[in-house]
C-alpha cells in the first residue's frame, strides 16, 4: 500500500484565547450561556485571532476554484458541461448567485480556472494564471490527474490562500463551480470514509431517479478502481479528485497553516476538507461549516470533522454561496463578544 504523503502538522489555535473569551462572555450582563452557540463561534475566533477580545471580521473573501470534471459525459448531471465556462463568465462579470449574495453581505468573490474545458482569454489573465489542465479524467475510467498535476493545483491553491491573507484576508471562504462536481465530491468522502457510494450520492442540480441510480454506480466504479490507492491524500485527488478540488485542499489547509480560519460551504468544501486534514493534520480547528447542503455526503463529513452548519436554508448552488450567508451569524457572534457590558460594570 502506498503510504501517505503528509505535510507538517498544522499548529493549533489558541487554547489560551479561546478559554478568555469564554471567561469574558459568561461575566457579561446577561444569562449565563444565553446566547449559547454564538458564545463557542465567538471563541473559536478568538482562538483563531489568538486575542480576546478578537477583531471584527471586516475583510472576508470567497474564492472559487472553477473546473470541469470527464465523468460528467457520462450523465450525471441534470445540466450540460457548457456551463461551467458560462458561470466562470457569469462570476468575472459579477452577475452569479453567490455574487449577489456576497455583495449583500459586504464580502468580496475572485474566481480561478483550474480545469475548465474550454479557455477563457477574453477574461483577466489573473483567472486562468493557475490553470492546470482542461478538465479531468473520466474517474470512473481512469485517473482524474497526474500526481504532478496534483502537486501542481495544491501548490497553486497554497499560494492563492498565502496571496489572500497577505492582502488582509480575516475569513476565507472555498467556492466551487463545475458540473459533474458533485460526483466527485461523493467519491473524495466515501474514500475519504470508508463508506460505500449509496451512502454519500446525492441529487446534485436535481437530478432524477435513473440518473441517481447511474450516478451512484459510477462513483462505486470509481471507489473499486482506485482501490487502496486513496491512503494517500494526494493519490486521492489522483484517482478521483480534480484540478478544482486540489487547489482547494491547498487553499484550506494553506490558510489554516498560516492561521486564518475558514468557512465551508456544502458539499464540495467538505470533501476538500476531509482531504485537507488528511494532507495537514490539524486543519479541521480552523474550520466552521457554514450552511447544510441538501447532500447527504456533507452531513457525514461533518460529523467526522465535529463541524455543524451555521444555517440551514436547503441550498445547493454552490459557488460559496451557503457559506457567505453564515458570515453574519460569525460577525455577530464577534459584535455581542466585545458590545455587551460586562454585569460587574452595571452593579
Amino acid at each position: 500500500m502506498t503510504q501517505p504523503e503528509l505535510r507538517t502538522p498544522v499548529q493549533a489555535p489558541s487554547n489560551a484565547a479561546y478559554a478568555a473569551a469564554r471567561t469574558l462572555s459568561d461575566g457579561q450582563a446577561k444569562p449565563l450561556g444565553a446566547l449559547g452557540d454564538l458564545e463557542t463561534l465567538a471563541a473559536w475566533v478568538a482562538s483563531c485571532q489568538g486575542t480576546c477580545p478578537p477583531r471584527q471580521l471586516d475583510d472576508v473573501r470567497v474564492v472559487v476554484f472553477a473546473g470541469d470534471h470527464g465523468v460528467a459525459a457520462d450523465g450525471v448531471s441534470a445540466y450540460p458541461a457548457a456551463i461551467t465556462p458560462a458561470m466562470v463568465y457569469g462570476i468575472a462579470g459579477g452577475h452569479a448567485g453567490v455574487s449577489a449574495l456576497a455583495a449583500a453581505n459586504n464580502v468580496t468573490v475572485s474566481i480561478y480556472d483550474l480545469g475548465v474545458a474550454v479557455d477563457v482569454p477574453d477574461l483577466p489573465a489573473e483567472i486562468s494564471r493557475f490553470k492546470v489542465r482542461r478538465s479531468s479524467g473520466p474517474i470512473h475510467l481512469a485517473d482524474a490527474l497526474t500526481r504532478a498535476e496534483v502537486e501542481l493545483a495544491l501548490e497553486a491553491g497554497d499560494t492563492i490562500a498565502g496571496e489572500q491573507i497577505a492582502d488582509g484576508a480575516q475569513l476565507l471562504i472555498s467556492g466551487d463551480l463545475g458540473i459533474g462536481n458533485t460526483t466527485i465530491a461523493a467519491a473524495l468522502i466515501a474514500a475519504s470514509l470508508g463508506v460505500p457510494a449509496p451512502a454519500v450520492t446525492g441529487r446534485g442540480t436535481g437530478i432524477d431517479e435513473g440518473t441517481l441510480v447511474h450516478k451512484t454506480a459510477l462513483v462505486k466504479a470509481a471507489l473499486a478502481r482506485a482501490g487502496e490507492r486513496v491512503a494517500d491524500p494526494v493519490e486521492r485527488l489522483a484517482a478521483l479528485g480534480a484540478a478544482d478540488f486540489a487547489a482547494a485542499v491547498g487553499f484550506i489547509s494553506g490558510a489554516a497553516r498560516r492561521g486564518v480560519p475558514v468557512l465551508l460551504d456544502g458539499v464540495i468544501a467538505a470533501s476538500e476538507a476531509l482531504v485537507a486534514e488528511d494532507y495537514a493534520p490539524g486543519t479541521k480547528a480552523w474550520l466552521q461549516a457554514g450552511h447544510r447542503s441538501t447532500e447527504p455526503g456533507q452531513a457525514l463529513a461533518l460529523d467526522r470533522l465535529d463541524l455543524s452548519p451555521l444555517v440551514d436554508f436547503s441550498m445547493r448552488l454552490g459557488e460559496g454561496s451557503g457559506a457567505v450567508l453564515a458570515v453574519p451569524m460569525v460577525r455577530s457572534a464577534v459584535a455581542a463578544l466585545t458590545g455587551i457590558a460586562q454585569l460587574s460594570d452595571l452593579t
